[in-house]
């Protein structure tokens, strides 16, 4: 009887201990407010900004103006699956559609914006303005 006790004392100690799991949750209102874009970051020497204001986020979307004051944005969606910040959108105005991704790393944005219609990508950055 005592060896059953000890094996089972022995297999109670092997069983390795999990910690619970920490709570992971992202804040996604750090995306709210106007965003500065730096649509050459690549040339510290020009003037070629534009802007993004995020004025709401609902779940997994958000509102708000991109490029230009009165620039709607739509079919904006937000991922966290890998414990990052990532936005997509659409927006437009008369010259075309614009698909625009971003992410969000140590209180930046790091994005593109791709036009089909004028054949180009933009590589940008943004730093809040507010």
């Amino acid at each position: 009887m005592k060896i059953i006790y000890v094996l089972l004392f022995c297999s109670f100690v092997s069983i390795p201990i999990i910690p619970k799991a920490q709570s992971t949750d992202i804040d996604l209102h750090v995306l709210v407010g106007k965003w500065k874009l730096d649509m050459s970051p690549q040339d510290k020497t020009d003037s070629n900004f534009a802007m993004m204001n995020i004025t709401k986020i609902e779940g997994n979307t958000f509102k708000g103006e991109f490029y230009r004051k009165g620039v709607k944005i739509r079919n904006a969606q937000i991922n966290t699956q890998l414990k990052v910040i990532y936005g997509a959108l659409v927006s437009g105005d008369n010259s075309g559609i614009y698909n625009t991704t971003f992410y969000y790393k140590d209180g930046m944005l790091h994005g593109t914006t791709h036009s089909i219609d004028k054949n180009f990508l933009a590589v940008w950055t943004a730093i809040k303005s507010n």
